[in-house]
């Protein structure tokens, strides 16, 4: 989702590396596995571009060339503009609320702290977390018609090197049987994604995975 058809080599981490990662640095906070697995694989494939151990600015900026450059979008095209201004502010909030030492880095216990106490209220969600659900669902909506089929949510989250067949049962799974989803749906099942315990729950499978 937001590294577009970055095939991240992330994903070689398995959902056993992502737990150990946590054991270390997230023992002693109130999140249960499950979810820490969930927050941790958003983290390793989805943010962490250049697997530093940190999300920083320059994971952004890789993000930014690689979805321009995917879309055809070359320096002075008002889509390349929009696309920096929008992840530079993305990464401005995330950095703003959850880099508590003021490094330029935000770390695993930061990420999972800070999405721990958006779980604990969901209404107050940040500038930033909104803006990041709504680029991803424009990201996902490729025709514009203010909803995802399963063939548009495949094809992004396919393109982080998940199983073509995996994000198209995920796609089922998370609109439970419906053809497709809209906006207002898309914002619930994101909140369940970070809230919930249920491994049931369909906004589980909103980053294209079955399982974790």
């Amino acid at each position: 989702m937001f590294v577009l058809c970055i095939k991240l080599v992330s994903l070689m981490h398995s959902q056993d590396s992502y737990q150990i990662q946590a054991k270390p640095i997230l023992g002693n906070m109130s999140i249960s596995d499950f979810r820490k697995k969930k927050l941790l694989y958003l983290f390793n494939v989805f943010f962490d571009v250049n697997q530093s151990g940190e999300i920083d600015k320059k994971d952004f900026e890789l993000a930014i060339e690689k979805v321009c450059a995917l879309r055809g979008w070359p320096a002075g095209h008002p889509k390349n503009a929009e696309t920096y201004d929008t992840m530079i502010k993305i990464w401005e909030g995330l950095r703003s609320k959850a880099d508590k030492d003021n490094d330029g880095q935000v770390s695993v216990e930061e990420w999972c702290n800070m999405w721990d106490a958006y779980a604990k209220d969901p209404n107050s969600v940040l500038d930033w977390q909104q803006r990041y659900m709504n680029f991803m669902f424009d990201l996902e909506d490729a025709s514009n018609d203010d909803g995802i089929d399963v063939n548009e949510f495949a094809l992004v989250c396919s393109s982080y090197g998940l199983d073509k067949g995996e994000c198209e049962e995920a796609f089922k799974k998370m609109s439970q049987g419906a053809e497709e989803v809209n906006r207002e749906q898309f914002a619930a099942l994101w909140q369940e994604y970070f809230s919930s315990d249920d491994p049931n729950a369909p906004g589980n499978f909103i980053f294209g995975k079955t399982s974790f």
